[in-house]
């Protein structure tokens, strides 16, 4: 299955491809945007990060990024991948939900909006079993988010980074959802609509 474009109320979500690079790079040389992933990153580093990103959609089919345009303004990206680390679990049936936008598009709604998308996505036109997201403990704003589309709280653990940020101490966070818990929470609140 190629990756299907996607739409929410105000986003158009296209499979990610070189011709977002520009507005990759302005969105990952904001030292905000990238204030719990690392330092802001040169040109280079967006173009070597860009090839993993569309990597990403070749590995399991219906996975990938997607570029988020509001209006045909471009906003950020969203990523629906398979695990990556032996921690995460196994790579069937499971991937890993992620969103970075510009700063000027945040507290808008637009993280949680597209988030949904790509949640409802990975299990009724993918058939995911579960989904989660990680961040550090210490990033309040996407842990809020994470909360806000049903996930919830798995555990903290550590990981070992070379340049560790601010924070890192406290260690990193994971928030899941299954399939199961999804369709319980869409039938309950159909019941109460």
């Amino acid at each position: 299955m190629p990756q299907a474009t996607l739409r929410t109320a105000r986003i158009r979500l296209v499979p990610l491809a070189d011709e977002h690079l520009e507005h990759e790079v302005v969105l990952d040389a904001d030292p905000e945007v990238m204030r719990y992933l690392g330092p802001a990153r040169t040109r280079a580093d967006v173009e070597s990060a860009h090839r993993l990103r569309l990597a990403a959609a070749r590995r399991v089919p219906g996975l990938g990024f997607w570029a988020g345009f509001v209006d045909g303004d471009f906003v950020g990206w969203w990523l629906l991948e398979p695990p990556e680390r032996a921690d995460q679990g196994p790579v069937a049936g499971q991937a890993e939900l992620g969103y970075r936008l510009l700063r000027r598009y945040w507290r808008r709604g637009l993280a949680s909006e597209g988030a949904r998308e790509l949640i409802r996505h990975g299990f009724e036109d993918l058939g995911l079993t579960r989904i989660f997201a990680e961040t550090m403990a210490v990033n309040e704003g996407s842990r809020a988010t994470m909360t806000s589309v049903g996930l919830r709280y798995v555990r903290t653990f550590q990981l070992d980074f070379d340049h560790p940020l601010p924070g890192t101490e406290l260690g990193e966070v994971e928030y899941a959802l299954t399939r199961e818990d999804w369709l319980a929470g869409r039938s309950t609140g159909a019941a109460r609509g």
